[in-house]
């Protein structure tokens, strides 16, 4: 387990234990239905290293996060580049999502990095991104509960 104080101040880290085996998780994660029912709709999505895409935010008015598939190990890792295409200042962050066998289940690892908190914006955008994450993480459990194990 790690203590607050290992936590990198200037990244997002978020675990969740989910009660699926890594292969159902990993389906959430990567397939473009499934994906737009806990995080956001993608055009152009595949889950193969260097493949361009775009998530269509759900807001008003909309918006796209511009992002690259830096990593894609199946039912492991998924390393995603993050660009926020409605941002005044765009900044460019990774979000990391790494899987790991635990039990029966999946822990999931989140960590989203690239912020500078020592920008009042980015250190804003940082604990912005926590909440949202807390909550998108909520929609994945939902959404893995219909799919079952």
């Amino acid at each position: 387990m790690t203590s607050d104080s290992e936590l990198n101040p200037a990244a997002v880290e978020i675990g969740r234990f989910f009660p699926q085996p890594p292969g159902i998780v990993w389906r959430a994660l990567t397939e473009p239905d499934l994906l737009e029912r806990w995080l956001m709709r993608s055009i152009g999505f595949a889950a193969t290293v260097g493949t361009h895409f775009i998530f269509a935010v759900r807001s008003q008015p909309t918006g796209e996060i511009a992002c690259e598939v830096l990593a894609a190990r199946q039912n492991e890792q998924l390393t995603l580049s993050w660009v926020d295409l409605r941002a005044r200042y765009p900044a460019r962050w990774v979000v990391d999502l790494a899987l790991r066998p635990q039990g029966r289940g999946t822990r999931l690892l989140l960590t989203q990095t690239g912020f500078d908190i020592a920008d009042r914006r980015q250190k804003m955008a940082r604990n912005v991104m926590e909440r949202g994450w807390t909550i998108t993480l909520s929609r994945l459990h939902e959404v893995l509960d219909q799919v079952g194990t």
